[in-house]
């Protein structure tokens, strides 16, 4: 065996651990999905969102403490584009007087601002909301079955998107147990973690079905082990790189992209681990061997070689 071929790790003979794992994370997810339900954001459930801008950058918890005191309830203070500019959310029903008295409580004490805009989403476009989002991440998952189906092979497709329903089943259940607010920002999120997921995923599927071509000696166990080990150090720092990223946008980029970012660290570390073995076994539950990645023959290329020998009294020239 080569020093390419050899196996410092044997990462398939944890894969019974890894099953238990994966398919306990799985159903805790849909059982709190089930019971505690997400916390949509106004994005989803409707509500009224109003925008100021300070002449000097506030405090939000003043901004809080200031709301809370008047009586409002189900509402969410943050920054967007700069310091000085806020936008509050609000599960209130919109109305002509709701702007004008949240702007008025916010300006007691001589506090300098201006009601930029105010913005009602009803209850009936967040309900559309959710029934196409959920539309749309079906949709996804389905396309890259049919990609993958048909760029590999069927079992590799099935191998591609179970993983990434797993990935976004536990971020969802994350934010269920959490009860952290699940709005547009976290949808795209999602989407965004089946892309990546799906990447790593291929990556690894890829050198699986190169190995398997080209390994002739060992069994379907050895060929995926020797696959993960030649991508593990490729999958870990993309992973690395990207988490660096996420976590500099979770600290430092503001509020407003929070849940964006703690969405997507989830999402890049249950995606790394699903793509080196979730992956991987369910190609072995199903049994993939050579002969599913087997090139079969062109039709007519046996006659075709023999068209193009040269003729016997060329040979004698």
């Amino acid at each position: 065996m080569s020093e390419d071929q050899k196996q410092p790790f044997d990462f398939m003979g944890f894969r019974k651990i890894a099953s238990v794992v994966s398919i306990t994370l799985v159903l805790v997810s849909v059982a709190l999905l089930a019971t505690r339900g997400l916390n949509f954001g106004m994005d989803f459930t409707g509500g009224t969102s109003v925008e100021f801008e300070y002449a000097e950058a506030p405090q939000l918890d003043d901004i809080r403490s200031r709301l809370d005191a008047a009586g409002y309830e189900q509402f969410s203070v943050q920054n967007f584009g700069a310091d000085t500019l806020v936008l509050v959310r609000m599960a209130e029903a919109g109305n002509d007087k709701l702007a004008p008295a949240v702007t008025r409580t916010l300006e007691a004490g001589g506090v300098e601002l201006e009601l930029i805009s105010s913005e009602f989403v009803g209850s009936q476009v967040g309900k559309q909301l959710k029934e196409d989002s959920g539309l749309g991440l079906l949709i996804a998952l389905a396309v890259v079955l049919i990609y993958v189906g048909m760029r590999f092979q069927f079992k590799f497709g099935i191998a591609s998107v179970l993983p990434l329903a797993h990935d976004v089943i536990i971020v969802l259940g994350v934010f269920a147990l959490f009860q952290w607010t699940f709005d547009l920002t976290v949808l795209a999120a999602l989407l965004a973690i089946i892309g990546y997921s799906l990447n790593d995923t291929i990556v690894v599927a890829d050198r699986i079905r190169e190995n398997f071509r080209k390994i002739r000696v060992g069994e379907p166990w050895d060929v995926i082990n020797q696959s993960i080990h030649q991508t593990i150090s490729r999958t870990i720092n993309t992973s690395g790189t990207t988490l660096v990223v996420l976590l500099a946008l979770y600290f430092w980029g503001g509020e407003a992209i929070n849940n964006f970012a703690l969405a997507l660290i989830i999402g890049v570390v249950v995606g790394t681990y699903s793509s080196i073995y979730v992956s991987a076994n369910l190609l072995m539950v199903m049994g993939v061997s050579r002969e599913d990645l087997i090139i079969p023959p062109k039709e007519g290329a046996a006659d075709a070689d023999e068209e193009e020998q040269p003729p016997e009294w060329l040979n004698r020239m």
